[in-house]
Formats: C-alpha cells, structure tokens, sequence
C-alpha cells in the first residue's frame, strides 16, 4: 500500500486586517512600511490561538471521515498556547477521538511544520492506523514593525497514513545549519530579525537549493517534472530565483499567499500544501519546503484518489469566506498590544479548579451530550433524567456527541454591559436540528450581518475565559453563524 496524505483540510480567521491601515497609522514612524502596505493578513479573533485554530482545520480535513481509525495527533506551532501542557492533546479532546493514541507537540523552529510533516510520515510508515497532522500559528508583533504587516493567522491539517492516499509521499531531504535570520528567546513575547539580505543571500538562496537538490537526486525526479513549488516565505522573488536555480518551470512556483492571507510561520509550509492539493490533478507533484535553522524538502504526487475525495473548505474555501476589517485599533486591543480600561466587571477571578475541569472535560471539550436510550430524546448537557416530559427515564442516558450538528438560532442578545475583550457579548439559545437546545456564547458575528432567529448556526471550538494571573486558557463550544448554509431557508424557531 501507498504511503502518503489520505486526507487535507484549513482553516483561515474570517477577518482579514488591511495592511493599509497599519501604514496609515505608522508610516509617519516607519515609511518603509508603506512598501508593504497592499493586500491584507489573516487576523485571529481574540477567542481563537493556534489550539483553536488546529481542530478547526483538522475538522475540515476529517470531514467524512472515521475518526475512531486515528492513531496519533500530532501538532506543529512555535506560538502554542501552553509551554507546559500538551496543546495536541487539547485538539484530540476537541475532536473526541479515543484516549488510546499519542500525542505529540513539535516547536522551536519556523520548520517545525516540515519537519513535523517528516515524522508523522516516518511514523505512519509503520503505523496500521492514519496520523493526524495538524499545523497552526499565531505570533505576536510589535506595533509598527514589518512582521506586523507581513506575518498572518491560520493552520492546516492533513490526515497521513497508507492506503488510497490522494497524495503518494515520494521522499524527503532535510539540511540542518543552526542559521538564526530571528529568534525568540525564552520570556519574550516578539520575534527579533536581523536584516532581510541576510536571510536571503545566505539563507534562502545557499541552504534550500542543497535541499531541493538531495530530494531530487534521492527520488530520481527530474526537475522538469516538479509541477508545483511550495516555498513559504514572505519576501518577493525568492521563490522565483530559487525555482530557477532548481529548474523548475515558472508557472510551478506556488502562490505564496502574502496578499490575501500572509506568512503563517510553522503552517505555512502545510497551507501551502494544501492549497496546492485543492487544485492538482493526478500525476502532478508537489515540492513543499520548510526553512527554519536548515531546511526540509519533500515531494508528493497526486493520484486519481484526489478525484474522490469529499468536498471541504480547506484553504480556498476560507480565503473567501473573509471579512475585510479597517479597524486597527480593535486589533491593537485583543492583541494586547495598548493598555486599555476594561472597566471593573473584567476584574473578575478567572481561576479554573482543574479537578473540575477534569471531571467535565466530555462536556467543556467533546461537546458530548446525552440520548436517552428509552425514548431517542437528545439533550446538553446530559443528566441521569431524560428531559421528555412524557419519558423521564433515569440512568437511559448515552453518549452523542454535538459538535458537529447543525443547528437554528431561537434568540439572541447583544450585551455591551457584561465584559467582553470584543464587544458586544453576542450570545443566545440555539435548537440542534436533531433535538437538544445550548444557552451559547456566539462568535465571529458580522457586525454588518443581521441575526435572525431562524438562521443556520454551527459550532467552534473556542477560547471560553483567560486567566491572565496563571495563564490557564479554558476552551468551550461557540456558535456562529453558518454562512455556508445560508442558501436554505429558515427554519420557524422552536416553540
């Protein structure tokens, strides 16, 4: 059997910052960011991070898929939200598969994405069962900076293992060279760069080309056969010059999505990936590349199984569902970024019991509610009493998990007196199409869009509360909006 990517999916933030706005409110300090100032970045809202961020995009690459069959999570970030406790393990949870996998965290190097990529083909190798791989960043950047313009927000996932692969993995090549074009040291919150030549004359244009070359020469592929390259980097014409180095074809140089969505430090090499995987056809091969401290290089081709793949939203489907956002001041804010009186309703103790944490953990991050076994009635929360007044069944309750049904908005609310890091605090009561009503909490809500009970929602898995003074991030299910299902007329709300 074929070794190689048996399913792929996305995730983007639907809220894309202009980048002439940070110009306009810095280039009296730096003009040199107004050479950057075209197109726009992905910007996470403030209940997202890169754990968020990661189910999200493995839920869009497990769509039709059994997830009991998964045998590892395994996850790439160098902006985890947590330097002690396993940020996979969250996105497991989230995704309610078995507690009989591992789980892995891969950091430290802008080619953690690549790199993890490498190990979870190496270890699907040998594996019965498929490895999920999932990639996701979101750094932080100083006010005025260029990273601000040039980084973004996002994540990838891909489901690697062997069998009717819809990309066969070829082969890989990494050069390690302990080259530092930035670092981040321990304690600090921004990345330090030195200059943008450095990185390019003896970084990109001297440790790559050796990469591409071994990967080529170890698989017996012709560079003429490379129909897509992958090189996830912001700077402009690199990826041309090194395609030419290589002997690629100029129209294999692969899009790096700077103007629509920007840099997305480890995930990058894998939203290339993807992106280039929701338009190949058979035969095609896909060299993706990782830079970071050396660099990887891998190559994959396409087969027919492409075709048959399920729909999802993947990377395209989320560079258009966006929302063009003028307002930089808000992003300052949710970053934390400017100082701001949050009034005296935020002084509130956030502080989790992690006993009770733990004992709650199928509701708060599975999202599982009951079904009564006597009657069929489903319910969130679940409770040893059936909540049909014509059932009442005690101890009838079964697992059934939420996450994933589609719902109807039955009221909502608009709160600017209660705290929110965004406000208003949208929140309302939402009727599970197939029975079993949540009191929720409602993210990434157009304010241009109009509630309406009625309307399609979907749930998110999002940041619940933020305890500054320990640093403990609590995760629950948010709903919001369900645009792709717009087209359908509305339901009555539930009586």
């Amino acid at each position: 059997m074929d070794l190689g990517i048996l399913a792929f999916g996305g995730y983007l933030p639907q809220s894309r910052l202009q980048r002439a706005e940070i110009s306009k409110m810095h280039g009296w300090y730096n003009p040199g960011l107004k050479g950057l100032a075209k197109g726009e970045r992905t910007i996470a809202s403030w209940d997202e991070d890169a754990i968020t961020m990661a189910v999200e995009a493995a839920r869009d690459c497990l769509t039709g898929l059994d997830r009991s069959e998964i045998s590892a999570v395994f996850m790439a970030s160098t902006s985890f939200p947590f330097d002690d406790r396993q940020n996979a393990g969250v996105v497991a949870e989230a995704l309610n598969l078995k507690s009989q996998l591992m789980t892995l965290d891969l950091a430290a190097s802008q080619r953690a994405g690549s790199s993890g990529l490498s190990v979870a083909l190496q270890a699907a190798s040998g594996a019965e069962e498929p490895i999920l791989f999932a990639a996701s960043e979101q750094r932080k950047t100083k006010a005025a900076s260029p990273q601000e313009m040039t980084y973004g927000d996002g994540a990838a996932a891909v489901l690697v293992g062997k069998g009717d692969v819809v990309a066969k993995f070829i082969g890989a090549h990494t050069v390690s060279a302990d080259f530092v074009d930035h670092f981040r040291g321990a304690g600090h919150a921004y990345d330090y760069a030195w200059e943008e030549r450095w990185l390019r004359d003896e970084g990109y244009l001297k440790i790559v080309p050796e990469a591409i070359t071994a990967v080529l020469e170890k698989t017996g592929t012709a560079a003429s056969d490379v129909t897509t390259f992958c090189f996830p980097a912001a700077m402009k014409r690199v990826a041309s010059m090194l395609a030419m180095k290589a002997g690629f074809a100029d129209e294999a140089v692969a899009d790096n999505l700077q103007a629509t969505c920007g840099e997305a430090g480890a995930a990058h090499p894998v939203i290339m990936l993807v992106h280039a995987l929701e338009t190949a056809s058979p035969g095609d091969k896909i060299l993706v590349t990782g830079f970071g401290q050396g660099c990887d290089a891998l190559i994959f081709e396409v087969t027919d199984a492409i075709e048959k793949l399920a729909p999802r939203t993947a990377v395209s489907g989320h560079l258009a569902r966006r929302r063009a956002d003028t307002n930089y001041a808000r992003f300052l804010t949710v970053n934390g970024l400017v100082t701001v009186e949050e009034g005296i309703r935020a002084e509130v103790d956030k502080q989790t019991g992690l006993s009770t944490h733990y004992r709650n953990r199928d509701m708060a991050q599975r999202m599982i509610g009951g079904c009564c076994s006597e009657c069929g009635t489903l319910q969130f929360p679940k409770s040893n009493v059936c909540v049909n007044p014509n059932c009442g069944a005690i101890g009838a309750q079964e697992d059934n998990a939420f996450a994933d049904k589609k719902a109807r908005l039955n009221s909502f609310t608009a709160d600017r007196l209660t705290f929110s890091p965004d406000p208003p605090a949208y929140y309302g009561m939402i009727q599970f199409e197939d029975g079993g009503r949540l009191m929720a909490d409602f993210t990434d809500v157009d304010p241009d869009q109009e509630l309406a009970v009625g309307m399609p929602m979907k749930l998110m898995f999002r940041v619940k509360d933020y305890d500054r003074n320990r640093g403990f991030r609590r995760y629950f299910w948010k709903a919001t909006p369900d645009n792709d299902d717009q087209a359908s007329a509305p339901a009555e709300a539930a009586e």
